[in-house]
C-alpha cells in the first residue's frame, strides 16, 4: 500500500509582527499563594499512575541536549504534556496528546494513520527517553497509547544537537515511566460513549529486600464502537521495566514494550471531498468507505536495556540499545473518484490486502559532566549513536479495482469480499544512520550562558519500494549554537541557530536521487519562570528556511511519481504558559501563529491553520476540597487545499470545548467525568489530502479510580 503523494499548497494569509507580545504578561499580577499546597491540599490523579507531581509543567528537561536544564535555561521552545494532563483530560492517545500541544497540528487522514506539523514541516521524529530514529513512513500506522509515559516534551524547531535528520518542525520525547521508591499501585476503569470500555493498572514495586532491584508494571485494555459507521477498534498495551542497582554508581535497567491494536471497519483513505461539478461534499459525521470485511491490525514489541554509570558528582555515562518490530496485516477498501450530486455515481472500488514488517535497532551513547575553564564552570556532553531500519510490506492487490459503486454503495460496506490475487507489488528497503554529537555550555557570566555543538550524520540506503530504487548515501555536519541571559532572577531572553538535514530517496524526471533536505531554524524569545518554577511562560519568535524538500511533480508512464525539489519559509511567533497559576489551579496554554511561502513568494502548505490556540486547565474547588473541575479548549483559523483550478476544499474556523469533573469519593477512590467537544462541532479532521473525514461529535466518558 504505497503512500500518497500529497500536493504542494499555498495561501494568502498575512502574519502579524509580535509586536512586543512576548511580554508574556510577566507583570499579568496572578495571585498566588507563598507556600505549595500540602500533601492534603493536592488532589490525587484520577487515572492509572498515580507516581508523580499533581502539576502541568516540568522543573528540568534534557530533551534539547542532554543536559538537564530547566525550561528557562533552555535556548530553544519546548513544550511539555505532563501525566496529570494526560489523565484530568483523558489524552489516553497521541493524537489527543499532541493536539493540546503549542504549535502541533494532528493530521487524522485516515482512522489509523495519522501525519503530525509543527512550524509548517511535517514532524518525523520521535524519541523514547532521549533516544530514537525518524518515522519510516513519514507518518504513524495504528494508534500509540500514552499509559506507559510520565511526561512527553515536544522541542519545536531544528532539533540540530539530539536529532540529526529530519524537519526543522519538532521532536516529540516521550518519557517512559519509571520504577518509583517503595510500593505503589493504581488502577481505573472507564466507561464511554459508543460503548468504548478502557480499563488500566500501574504497579511499582520492589523486587528485593533492600530495594535496590525494582519494577514497574503497565497494563491497558481498551474497546468498543465509535461515531463512525462499521468501525470498532481495541487495543491491548503491556509495559514492564525492572531497574538494578548494581552498584552506588551505576544501573542497569531493561524494559518491554508491547501494543497491539485492532482495527475493524477501518479506513485506507477517506471520504470524497468534492462532487463532479467541483462544490464540497457533506456527509455525516459517521459516514465511512470501509466494507464489512476491512480490518487494520498493528503489533508493536520494543525491548530496551539500558546501562548508566556515574564516574564522579559530575560524570556520568549512559548507554543505550532498542530493538523495536512493528507488523501490521489489512484488508483495506479504497474508494475513489467523484460522485455526481443528484445520483451519487462517478465512485469506484479499489480493495487491497497489505502486509508490514518493519525491524529497527539502535545503539546510543552519551556522556555529560562538567569542566573548569577560565575560573568557572562549564558544561559537556558528547556521544554517538548507530541504528538501522528494515522494512518489508506486500500490497496483493484485490479483483475488481474500479468497479464502479453507483449511488450509496460506496458508504454501506456492502463490497463483497474479493480475491487478492489481481497483482502484487511491495517494498524491501534498509536504512543506516550513524551519528556523533558534541556539545558544550560554557558559563560566561553569572547571568549568560553559550550553548554550542555539533551534530555529524551519515546516511545509506539500499533497496527499492514499489517498484522505485530507495538508496542513498548522504552526510552532513550541522551546527547547534544558542545564548541565554538572565534579565532577572525571573526572566531570561534567548536566541537560538540550528541546522538540520534530511537524507532523501526520491527521484527525479531523469530518475536521478534528490540530494538530501536541508534546514536551518532561527528563534528568539522571553521566557519566565515564577512561583519557584512552579509556573513556566514563554514567548519566541521564529524564522525557518527549508531547501530541496521532495514534491511530487507528476507521473511517468508506468505510472510512478516524479519528485522535483522545492525550497520553503516559514515564520511566526509562539506563546505558551504552563503549570501553577495559583494556589488549586493549574493550566497549560499556547498560542502559534505562522507563514509559510514556497518558491514562489505565495503561502504554500495551506491544510495547515495559520493560527492556533489551546487551553487545559483545571482548578481544585476551596469550598468543596476533594472536588476538581476543568475545561480544554482547542481553536484554529480556516484552511483549504487547492485541489485544482476548479476545486478548492475549505474548513472553516473552528473551536471543540471539553470539561472534566473529579471527585474523591474517599482517600483512595475517585470519579471522573469527561465530557468532549460539547458544542457538537462538525468539522473534518485534516485537509492534508483531498479525501478527509470528520471528527467526532458530542461525547463522554465516566472513570472509577483507585490509587495505593
Amino acid at each position: 500500500m504505497p503512500a500518497r503523494p500529497f500536493p504542494s499548497h499555498r495561501c494568502t494569509l498575512p502574519l502579524r509582527p509580535l509586536a512586543l507580545a512576548i511580554s508574556l504578561a510577566l507583570g499579568a499580577g496572578l495571585a498566588h499563594a507563598a507556600d505549595a499546597p500540602d500533601a492534603d491540599g493536592t488532589m490525587p490523579t484520577i487515572t492509572v499512575t498515580g507516581f508523580h507531581e499533581d502539576g502541568y509543567t516540568t522543573r528540568k528537561s534534557a530533551s534539547a541536549s542532554k543536559l538537564d536544564l530547566s525550561l528557562r535555561e533552555t535556548p530553544q521552545s519546548v513544550s511539555v504534556v505532563t501525566r496529570a494532563q494526560m489523565d484530568d483530560f483523558r489524552l489516553d492517545n497521541v493524537n489527543k496528546l499532541l493536539a493540546q500541544t503549542t504549535g502541533v497540528t494532528v493530521e487524522a487522514v485516515e482512522t489509523d494513520r495519522t501525519y503530525y506539523t509543527a512550524r509548517g514541516y511535517d514532524i518525523t521524529n520521535f524519541q523514547y527517553d532521549g533516544v530514537g530514529i525518524p518515522f519510516i513512513f513519514g507518518n504513524v500506522m495504528g494508534d500509540i497509547d500514552t499509559a506507559i509515559y510520565d511526561r512527553v516534551d515536544v522541542v519545536r524547531g531544528a532539533n540540530g544537537l539530539i536529532s540529526s535528520t529530519g524537519n526543522p518542525s519538532a521532536t516529540i520525547n516521550f518519557v517512559r515511566k519509571r520504577p518509583v521508591d517503595g510500593l505503589a499501585a493504581s488502577a481505573a476503569l472507564t466507561l464511554g460513549s459508543w460503548n468504548n470500555r478502557r480499563l488500566d493498572a500501574d504497579v511499582s514495586t520492589p523486587l528485593s529486600s533492600d530495594g535496590k532491584v525494582s519494577a514497574r508494571f503497565v497494563v491497558a485494555h481498551q474497546e468498543g464502537d465509535s461515531y463512525l459507521d462499521r468501525y470498532s477498534p481495541s487495543k491491548d498495551i503491556v509495559y514492564a521495566v525492572v531497574e538494578a542497582k548494581l552498584t552506588n554508581d551505576s544501573t542497569f535497567t531493561a524494559g518491554h514494550t508491547y501494543q497491539k491494536t485492532k482495527a475493524r471497519g477501518g479506513m485506507w483513505g477517506a471520504l470524497p471531498m468534492y462532487y463532479s461539478d467541483g462544490t464540497q461534499t457533506n456527509y455525516p459525521i459517521s459516514a465511512s468507505t470501509s466494507a464489512d470485511w476491512s480490518r487494520w491490525n498493528t503489533e508493536t514489541n520494543s525491548t530496551f536495556a539500558e546501562l548508566e554509570h556515574r564516574f564522579n558528582p559530575d560524570w556520568s555515562v549512559k548507554s543505550t540499545l532498542t530493538y523495536t518490530k512493528a507488523t501490521s496485516n489489512s484488508r483495506l477498501f479504497y474508494v475513489y473518484g467523484s460522485p455526481d450530486r443528484a445520483t451519487g455515481d462517478g465512485l469506484f472500488s479499489y480493495p487491497s490486502k497489505y502486509n508490514s514488517s518493519n525491524e529497527q535497532t539502535l545503539a546510543d551513547i552519551s556522556a555529560k559532566g562538567k569542566f573548569s575553564l577560565g575560573g568557572r564552570q562549564h558544561d559537556l556532553t558528547f556521544g554517538a549513536s548507530w541504528s538501522e531500519s528494515k522494512l518489508h510490506d506486500v500490497s496483493y492487490y484485490g479483483q475488481g479495482i474500479g468497479t464502479a459503486l453507483p449511488g450509496g454503495t460506496a458508504f454501506d460496506g456492502s463490497y463483497p469480499l474479493p480475491t487478492f490475487d489481481a497483482s502484487t507489488d511491495g517494498s524491501a528497503y534498509s536504512d543506516k544512520r550513524k551519528n556523533a554529537f558534541v556539545a558544550a555550555r560554557f558559563n560566561l557570566a553569572d547571568n549568560t550562558k553559550l550553548l554550542a555543538g555539533v551534530n555529524t550524520a551519515r546516511v545509506d540506503g539500499t533497496g527499492e519500494s514499489y517498484g522505485v530504487a530507495k538508496s542513498k548515501s548522504q552526510s552532513d555536519t550541522t551546527p547547534y549554537v544558542g545564548l541565554v541571559y538572565d534579565i532577572n532572577r525571573h526572566v531570561s531572553a534567548y536566541g537560538s541557530y540550528a541546522e538540520i538535514f534530511n537524507p532523501q530517496s526520491e527521484t527525479d524526471a531523469n530518475r536521478q536521487t534528490l540530494d538530501a533536505a536541508t534546514g536551518k531554524s532561527m528563534e528568539l524569545g522571553l521566557k519566565g519562570e515564577l512561583f519557584d518554577a512552579r509556573l513556566n511562560l514563554s514567548g519566541a519568535v521564529f524564522k525557518i528556511r527549508q531547501q530541496n524538500v521532495a514534491e511530487a511533480a507528476g507521473t511517468t508512464a508506468d505510472f510512478k511519481t516524479i519528485y522535483r525539489g522545492v525550497d520553503s519559509e516559514s515564520k511566526g511567533y509562539e506563546l505558551e504558559a504552563s503549570g501553577e497559576l495559583a494556589r488549586g489551579w493549574q493550566a497549560s496554554a499556547g498560542y502559534a501563529q505562522l507563514r509559510i511561502e514556497g518558491n514562489d513568494g505565495n503561502d504554500a502548505r495551506t491544510f495547515i491553520p495559520r493560527k492556533q490556540f489551546h487551553l487545559s486547565t483545571t482548578y481544585l474547588v476551596p469550598a468543596v476540597p476533594k472536588l476538581k473541575v476543568g475545561a480544554n479548549l482547542i481553536w484554529q483559523d480556516d484552511i483549504h487545499l487547492k485541489v485544482s483550478d476548479a476545486v478548492t476544499l475549505r474548513q472553516g474556523a473552528y473551536a471543540q470545548l471539553g470539561l472534566m469533573a473529579s471527585y474523591d469519593l474517599t482517600k483512595n477512590i475517585s470519579l471522573a467525568l469527561n465530557l468532549n467537544n460539547v458544542t457538537d462541532k462538525k468539522h473534518v479532521t485534516s485537509l492534508y489530502w483531498d479525501q478527509s473525514l470528520y471528527a467526532a461529535g458530542r461525547n463522554g466518558s465516566a472513570t472509577l479510580s483507585w490509587k495505593y
